[in-house]
């Protein structure tokens, strides 16, 4: 699979919340405690079949990054 997206991270599934809707996955990435935390659709999660444990890759493709603090 050859993708136009150059922000891709690996590491593997820490949590997944399956719900009537949406999914929540928790990817922890490797060589690091740092977790990404995405939002898909249920079909989605059953689609690809994902479960903890497995080795995931991140791909963020975003125009904008917000952050905030006080």
């Amino acid at each position: 699979m050859r993708l136009s997206t150059r922000n891709q991270l690996t590491g593997t599934i820490a949590d997944l919340d399956v719900g009537s809707v949406m999914a929540v996955v928790k990817i922890r990435l490797d060589g690091g405690e740092q977790v990404i935390t995405s939002s898909v659709t249920r079909d989605a999660a059953l689609e690809l079949d994902l479960k903890v444990g497995q080795p995931a890759t991140v791909f963020i493709k975003s125009t904008e990054v917000t952050v905030g603090v006080e």
